[in-house]
């Protein structure tokens, strides 16, 4: 019988799908969509460990935790989950009074095993991260093989129909930020594709995802219709590749 209870606090319906795979095969859960959906939740139940998103709308993971703590509605752990992994990044979100964090695009073993260590008070090894390095591929296969392992082979298919459709709209909207000049509006369009398709193992679209932000964010916009273009593409990519695969259990 289950007897630990995790919140996941995320904004993004994919992200919450996939987190609540995972730990469903350990703990029980519940889902907030927003930190102020959080706080109230937390006001009237107990939760072993909270998984905090940083970036959300309506109430982000940092001013979610500060009033969590200025009103003492937990002593749980609570995590950072962002797709920031800069180490200054964690620092920060450390000193904020986060127990720990996990960066995006998570990796299902480590994120199990870190959850795993706080609710048991610590009582294992800290798990540690093995690096390694994005290639440049349609599909990853032992980032599908290590979702397979917390997830049914159904699950799983749902979880990737959901990411094109989503990315699909997404790309959209993009299309048409760019057609009305609102450049600077990119960036929260490609965060989501781009954590989404990290922990999805879609790795060509994680790539061009990335490095678009990364223009939008330092103002390099005469880039702009170009990195899109290659983000489309990758995705029509990755859309045909999954459609050949007969069965997603390789």
């Amino acid at each position: 019988m289950k007897s630990k209870k995790v919140l996941i606090v995320d904004d993004n319906a994919l992200n919450r799908r996939v987190f609540e795979n995972i730990i469903g095969q350990l703990y029980e859960y519940d889902t907030a969509e927003n930190g102020k959906i959080a706080i109230d939740k937390l006001a009237k139940e107990h939760f072993d460990l909270i998984l905090m998103d940083i970036q959300m709308h309506v109430m982000d993971g940092i001013s979610a935790l500060k009033k969590i703590k200025n009103e003492q509605l937990t002593d749980s752990p609570i995590i950072a989950i962002s797709a920031y992994a800069d180490q200054s990044d964690r620092d920060f979100f450390l000193s904020t009074g986060f127990i720990d964090f996990i960066s995006k695009p998570i990796k299902p073993k480590l994120f199990l095993e870190t959850i795993s260590y706080h609710i048991g008070k610590q009582s294992n090894d800290y798990p540690k991260e093995k690096n390694r390095d994005f290639e440049n591929l349609d599909l990853d296969l032992k980032s599908l093989n290590q979702l397979l392992k917390y997830n049914s082979i159904e699950n799983i298919r749902i979880v990737y129909d959901e990411f094109i459709e989503e990315s699909e709209v997404l790309i959209s909207e993009i299309k048409e930020l760019i057609e009305r000049d609102e450049l600077h509006k990119i960036g929260d369009k490609l965060h989501i594709i781009k954590g989404n398709s990290g922990t999805l193992g879609a790795l060509k679209i994680f790539n061009s995802s990335k490095e678009f932000e990364k223009d939008i964010k330092n103002e390099i916009f005469e880039n702009t219709l170009k990195d899109y273009l290659i983000l489309k593409e990758n995705l029509v990519s990755f859309k045909r590749h999954i459609q050949t695969i007969q069965t997603l259990n390789p």
